[in-house]
């Protein structure tokens, strides 16, 4: 399996994990998290897993071998997204730092406590082409419930990078890239019917590779152009959603944890819960997101009119993707962008 194959399969589990969110933990709610975060955790568990409980974990992250987890992990994780570094705490005696402290509710940690996985992953990007604040006003974002709500739309005239599709459109707005070869972009999914986001996210996640085939690449003329400002914070018991899922193995009395330490007490290790908290700000400058816990592709033929209208004036989905390996560091979906 090559890094790109391994990223679209990676990607596939991330779309199920908001497919599954979003029916359960976010019907109501603005959500955001990190699939790459969730991926390092899960790895680094295992990594130190053995028989039943490595095999559930390298068939949910849909890998054939430890091995190849790990020369993935590796090659992208570390050295391709972001600086990676591991710290030991001693939970008895010593407090945390300030980080895991706010990743990690209240009597989550006691003297039972005898691993912790946490990371922490912050994004901040400046778009390609900064919005013009004064040119945001109020309009109506229409809600699930039927009502409406006055919130700040960012406007543009200048050309931007969107495609039409069968009952929804994307948008891609590029962030200012750095020294490095990393080109990370935001992408907003927009059902064409305002209650059409379950629908989307159903089709979305519906067969691999979705994802990679519904990005747009060209600049278009806009018509009505408005995306809301939004800011959303968000927590997630992660453990919980993966066991729903299936993975149940690491977090049983029974959790296979053996290669974890080169104690006795390995036998009796298991993952008691995984934490995961977001937050992202989108506004006329870029993108602010953190959370805690190149290969060419062929364009569909579309019909593409002399100008495209793109109004974000309902719910949506939208996502963070680093374009040089198509890895997607944030995921999420907007219900009201007041919602904070």
């Amino acid at each position: 399996m090559d890094l790109r194959e391994s990223i679209t399969s990676q990607t596939d589990v991330a779309l199920t994990l908001t497919k599954h969110v979003l029916q359960t933990e976010a019907k109501d709610s603005n959500l955001l998290f990190s699939p790459l975060s969730i991926h390092v955790v899960l790895s680094l568990i295992a990594a130190g897993a053995k028989g039943p409980t490595l095999d559930q974990l390298l068939s949910f992250l849909k890998f054939k071998s430890n091995d190849q987890l790990s020369s993935f992990s590796s090659e992208l994780v570390v050295d391709n997204v972001y600086n990676a570094a591991s710290k030991l705490v001693d939970f008895q005696n010593k407090e945390t730092n300030g980080l895991i402290k706010e990743v990690l509710p209240p009597g989550s940690v006691d003297a039972s406590t005898r691993l912790i996985f946490a990371n922490a992953l912050y994004f901040k990007g400046a778009w390609n082409e900064a919005f013009d604040a004064s040119k945001t006003k109020d309009h109506d974002f229409h809600l699930i419930n039927g009502s409406s709500v006055k919130v700040p739309f960012m406007t543009s005239k200048k050309k931007q990078t969107v495609s039409a599709y069968d009952g929804f459109k994307v948008l891609g707005l590029p962030y200012k890239q750095g020294n490095d070869k990393r080109r990370f972009s935001m992408y907003f999914f927009l059902p064409d019917a305002k209650d059409g986001l379950p629908a989307l996210v159903e089709k979305v996640s519906s067969e691999s590779g979705f994802l990679e085939r519904h990005l747009p690449y060209q600049p278009v003329e806009v018509g009505e152009f408005r995306i809301p400002r939004f800011k959303i914070s968000f927590g997630l018991k992660a453990s919980e959603v993966l066991k729903r899922l299936g993975l149940v193995l690491p977090f049983s009395g029974e959790g296979g944890l053996t290669e974890m330490v080169d104690s006795p007490q390995g036998r009796d290790l298991y993952v008691s819960n995984i934490f995961h908290k977001s937050f992202i700000e989108v506004n006329e400058e870029g993108t602010e997101a953190g959370t805690a816990t190149s290969a060419v592709i062929a364009l569909r033929s579309l019909r593409i009119p002399q100008t495209i209208d793109f109004v974000a004036d309902h719910p949506f989905l939208f996502l963070i993707r680093e374009n040089a390996t198509g890895v997607v560091l944030f995921i999420g979906h907007v219900l009201n962008p007041l919602e904070n």
